[in-house]
């Protein structure tokens, strides 16, 4: 069983919806031809370098919640352009520079626990330039997001 994370793109309009109607909300993330960012298992390392980094921009616990088991989570318009100017501000070198497989082994951070290594790095990095490209597009279109948690 794995914990992965994922932003999906909706409009002002339907976010609004999402919060009265949490089954269509479902139903939109998990359409396949909706604009995404997946970001796999990924998430936490990502945040635990944030936060190393003082970002202020929290994946799992920012936005509000949609549905009854938490698993949905809203981001408004100005969350995301928020977000997107604050990810933007630290290009992934500088997220780099608090990599440090020991202390999120330490940490037991997901997904790798106590097997983080110097090449688990790629995986970080290649998650992260994703999900800044995302929240600019989504930000420059005036979108809002979906995030959902799956366990």
């Amino acid at each position: 069983m794995s914990t992965t994370l994922a932003f999906t793109l909706v409009t002002p309009e339907e976010l609004d919806r999402a919060i009265k109607e949490p089954e269509w909300a479902l139903e939109r993330v998990q359409d396949g031809d909706a604009l995404s960012c997946f970001l796999e298992k990924s998430w936490a390392g990502i945040q635990f370098l944030l936060d190393a980094a003082e970002v202020d921009v929290e994946l799992h616990e920012d936005g509000f919640i949609i549905d009854d088991e938490a698993i949905l989570s809203g981001w408004s318009d100005s969350m995301v352009a928020d977000a997107a100017k604050a990810l933007s501000a630290v290009p992934f070198e500088v997220l780099a520079g608090h990599y440090d497989p020991r202390k999120l082994s330490e940490a037991e951070v997901y997904p790798f626990r106590h097997l983080w290594d110097g090449d688990d790095i790629e995986y970080l990095r290649e998650n992260y330039v994703d999900l800044v490209e995302f929240f600019q597009e989504t930000a420059a279109s005036g979108g809002a997001l979906i995030r959902e948690i799956s366990f």
